[in-house]
């Protein structure tokens, strides 16, 4: 083993670094766990740590301005690397302002991008995130480019579903010119239409009807700048997490050694083919959820209806019980009433009999005594 190799950890192969990623015979599951730890779906910018590790090595970045906010924690990425950040959010919640006001290193400036950005000092690395739209993008990279031309410019979501589509967050500041017609329904990778199974935004944004064509998409916004920019502009993007996309002069300082740093990423098939086997699973994954949904709620719509008709065919039965009763009632009236109007049955054969024979004995009688005067 040589003095710069890590030494190996008991029961490792010859030749392999046991690491976190990999596991090792006595805890073969070690991956497995740090897989299930990660959301169904990655999308927060602290996926990117190493990449903004690369910016920060290569150039020096005192100052952050972050347009979008999640939850503070890639806030405290630029933090730790060293910079005081600048969090723009137009409207945090209880939770966003105490995570914040409770790291020193972060200042949480609450307006709209790119309006607040002039009151705000210049920053070395502007990380822009926030409302993904043609409109907005345009404008926050054309005061940048202005106003901190040396800046480092990162973009996130320059890849589907936003490169080519607008997204609007709700109620939209935008006026009606800068907004396509737009739909609640959210795209999939499985057809070009929106749908109410796709990336929907839940009330808090919605999405451009069509994609593609002029003026749509943060990635269209970021080509038409540098087309009107002109000048050595430079745009680099990571294919991975819905798309990194790196923005910088390449006169800029640590330009190019950053650019050559993150070429493996930036130029990897392999990255944009798990990125589009990422995005292409989880969009199946939201369609099988909004159809067991959609079941779900028939399902329940079934147990309605068989319940409503449980409890009708139980009122059909009472009042068919209801209805046997009083006929039964009914018929014991009718012949209650044919009992008393009938006429007197006629003389049963043991009357006649009787009859007969009194007829008889009094004909013997008269017969025996013919003298007696009647």
């Amino acid at each position: 083993m040589t003095p710069d190799e890590p030494a190996r950890e008991p029961g490792d192969r010859p030749g392999r670094q046991v690491t976190q990623m990999t596991g090792s015979r006595e805890d073969p599951h070690a991956q497995a766990r740090a897989a299930r730890a990660q959301p169904l779906l990655l999308h927060s910018m602290s996926t990117f740590r190493e990449l903004f590790e690369t910016i920060f090595a290569h150039r020096e970045i005192a100052t952050v301005v972050e347009v979008g906010v999640e939850s503070g924690q890639v806030s405290s990425v630029y933090a730790d690397l060293g910079a005081t950040v600048y969090c723009v959010e137009p409207a945090p919640d209880d939770e966003l302002c105490a995570v914040l006001a409770d790291d020193p290193r972060l200042n949480l400036v609450e307006g709209l991008s790119p309006a607040v950005l002039g009151d705000l000092p210049v920053a070395d690395l502007y990380v822009l995130d926030g409302d993904h739209n043609y409109a907005v993008v345009r404008a926050e990279l054309a005061w940048i480019m202005e106003n901190a031309p040396d800046a480092v410019v990162v973009l996130h979501d320059v890849l589907w579903p936003c490169g080519r589509r607008d997204f609007y967050y709700q109620p939209s500041p935008l006026p009606h010119e800068d907004v396509h017609p737009a739909a609640a329904d959210g795209p999939t990778v499985w057809h070009d239409e929106l749908t109410p199974a796709g990336f929907v935004g839940d009330g808090v944004f919605t999405a451009a009807v069509e994609a593609g064509g002029p003026r749509n998409g943060v990635l269209t916004a970021v080509e038409d700048t540098l087309d009107e920019a002109g000048g050595d502009w430079r745009l680099a993007i990571v294919p991975a997490v819905f798309g990194f996309g790196l923005l910088m002069k390449a006169s800029a300082p640590g330009a190019e050694a950053i650019f050559e740093a993150l070429r493996p990423l930036t130029s990897s098939a392999l990255l944009a083919a798990l990125e589009n086997n990422r995005i292409a699973l989880y969009t199946r994954v939201l369609q099988l959820q909004y159809e067991a949904a959609a079941r779900t709620d028939d399902a329940d719509r079934l147990a309605e209806i068989a319940t409503a008709q449980q409890r009708e065919i139980a009122a059909l039965r009472s009042e068919l019980d209801r209805a046997k009763a009083e006929h039964a009632a009914a018929r014991r009236d009718l012949q209650r009433v044919r009992d008393a109007s009938a006429p007197p049955p006629p003389p049963g054969p043991e009357l006649g009999e009787a009859v007969s024979h009194l007829g008889r004995a009094l004909s013997a009688h008269l017969r025996r005594n013919p003298g007696r005067p009647r």
